[in-house]
């Protein structure tokens, strides 16, 4: 199909006024890519002399040759006419006073497939793209992954000098065949040397090395050197990380050197949440993440939730819960992939079934084993305050906290794909010589369709079980409810719990499932979603005596650097308030 694109640059006399693009054997995908190439095609606010129309004309010529390369054109012809003569013929300081018309004729030619098709020597782990043999459609696209992967898997078997030693490429015109060899150089096997930092203006040298965790002596890996530079970027210390490798020396080792650019060390920030059932939330905190330059974190925290509430239902959601932290913690403890923290916090909550003081302390390591799996190991003492259902006392717990996560989403903030899992495990000793255990788990599973998964379905599933210890001796927030925004969405907050000792309190088990269908609106920032939410709490520990409730609802969401804002409307499902209750929920991020 002839297709001609006229572009009018209205810009006076000495401007053209009409560019025309004519390419009849190009399908509307190549035209475009065409149409991307071309200088002359491209709009522009400022005015363009004839003389800065022909100097783009002469280099349209390469420009439009390398996109139909691109598309496996290897015989095509190019014509600009400026007003009728042709753009290579006008002399660089021979331009005209004033251009009228140009147009472009592109002749693509044939199809071109690949006739002999080699490459090597190549490493026994080299994937080639499956298009690179014989009968193959040829493009340059596909010669430079198939000369990528040959260098790749060189590199990754140590040879990080392999390179392109000499490569022939003939084209066949008149039988659009394109012949390739590729000779390669795979170089000598190469051992890490040392790190070199550059540009740190606060960092530690010695930190910056301990940190980045550069195995010195070992053979050569580009996977090695990306975990590098993730060690760096996980501190938050850096804005920018640029790795260079040297060169070889005599004894086969490469000095890595390691440009860096700090970021500034304080940082603060805040959030705001609100439920009909729970009130307003708010938070806050402050960071400073390189305290004695050596990306040691300190953080200090505190939040006030519930506030409100004791306006709306006092009696069945509670008072004002507030919260005050600060954690330490030093990377590269131990190991470049271990972390040491320790924190010390107080909390008092108001909750409908309890109120609750808490004072208490916790130190212990966190290991990333993969960059998708992390996990962390504690001690901690606390002291709690309680009066619920049961009297008023006091208790003391050493406890031993445990988690693994397993985080394989490509975004956290909106994940559209792949999962997440993390799973908790708390053995605790009271003072008074009862044990027990609390072990909690959280799935979730992303599955997105359509355009830019657009369209998505996202499954949660919680389980939590107490085992050993004496009720009237665990603490109530180590049990379980039910209700409000983490679990059921159209219940009251904590409204489902447990009959414990002939007292409403919380249960020894909870199960809880979610499901949500988000649908982005066309290219705008907003979205909206369906959800429901059920969960079940026990009063045993294996979850066999207890009751459930549901609530499900629609919302809206409205993306933001910093995580989609949630506006969620819920009513109940199952339980009380059928058909009575509505609840509203407005905070950052998605619920799951």
């Amino acid at each position: 199909m002839l297709l001609a694109t006229v572009l009018s640059l209205g810009m006076g006399p000495a401007l053209a006024q009409n560019v025309q693009l004519l390419a009849p054997d190009a399908d509307e995908e190549l035209q475009e890519r065409l149409r991307s190439a071309s200088l002359l095609l491209q709009e522009t606010e400022d005015a363009r002399t004839a003389q800065d129309i022909v100097a783009a004309a002469r280099a349209d010529y390469g420009r439009l040759v390398a996109a139909l390369y691109d598309a496996g054109h290897f015989s095509p012809v190019v014509r600009i006419d400026v007003d009728g003569r042709e753009a290579a013929r006008i002399p660089p300081f021979g331009a005209p006073q004033s251009v009228s018309n140009v147009t472009i004729r592109v002749s693509t030619g044939p199809d071109f497939v690949l006739g002999t098709a080699e490459i090597g020597p190549l490493a026994s782990s080299t994937e080639l793209p499956e298009d690179f043999r014989t009968g193959g459609p040829a493009s340059t696209p596909l010669l430079r992954d198939t000369t990528t992967a040959a260098i790749d898997a060189w590199r990754m078997a140590g040879r990080a000098n392999a390179d392109v030693a000499d490569q022939q490429i003939t084209a066949r015109n008149g039988e659009a065949i394109l012949d390739v060899r590729v000779r390669i150089e795979p170089g000598q096997v190469v051992r890490f040397g040392t790190l070199d930092p550059e540009g740190h203006e606060r960092m530690r040298p010695d930190r910056i090395r301990a940190i980045a965790g550069l195995p010195e002596g070992e053979v050569f890996s580009p996977e090695i050197l990306d975990r590098v530079e993730s060690r760096l970027q996980d501190t938050g210390v850096f804005s920018g990380i640029a790795l260079q490798e040297g060169d070889v020396g005599p004894n086969g080792t490469m000095d890595i050197t390691a440009t860096l650019v700090e970021s500034l060390p304080r940082r603060f920030g805040a959030g705001v949440e609100f439920s009909t059932d729970d009130g307003l939330g708010v938070s806050a905190y402050w960071l400073h993440r390189n305290l004695f330059g050596g990306a040691e974190r300190l953080r200090v925290e505190g939040e006030i939730s519930g506030v409100g509430s004791e306006g709306i239902t006092a009696d069945e959601v509670g008072g004002i819960d507030a919260s005050v932290g600060l954690r330490y913690s030093r990377p590269a403890t131990f190991t470049p992939d271990t972390t040491f923290y320790a924190e010390l916090g107080a909390e008092f909550l108001d909750e409908p079934a309890f109120t609750l003081t808490t004072i208490g302390a916790e130190a212990g390591v966190e290991h990333r084993f993969t960059r998708t799996l992390t996990g962390s190991a504690g001690v901690g003492l606390t002291y709690f305050d309680i009066d619920d259902q049961f009297g008023d006392r006091q208790v003391t717990l050493l406890s031993l906290p445990g988690m693994l996560t397993w985080d394989r989403r490509e975004d956290p903030l909106d994940a559209r794909r792949l999962f997440f899992i993390e799973a908790s495990a708390t053995p605790f000793l009271s003072d008074s010589g009862n044990a027990g255990a609390r072990g909690f788990i959280d799935g979730r599973a992303y599955f997105g369709f359509g355009e830019d998964r657009a369209s998505r379905i996202a499954l949660r599933a919680q389980a939590g079980s107490v085992v050993g210890g004496d009720i009237a001796e665990i603490p109530p927030n180590f049990l379980f409810f039910s209700g409000g925004a983490g679990t059921v969405r159209g219940q009251a907050f904590q409204s489902l719990g447990a009959t414990q000792l002939g007292e409403d309190a919380g249960g020894r088990s909870f199960a809880g499932l979610s499901t949500e269908f988000r649908q982005d609106i066309g290219e705008t920032d907003f979205g909206l979603v369906a959800f429901a939410d059920a969960g079940f709490v026990g009063a045993d520990a294996i979850g066999t005596d207890g009751d459930w409730h549901a609530g499900g609802g629609l919302g809206v969401r409205y993306a933001t650097p910093f995580g989609p804002i949630r506006v969620d409307v819920a009513t109940p499902l199952r339980g009380e308030g059928v058909g009575e209750d509505l609840f509203l929920y407005i905070g950052i991020g998605h619920s799951f």
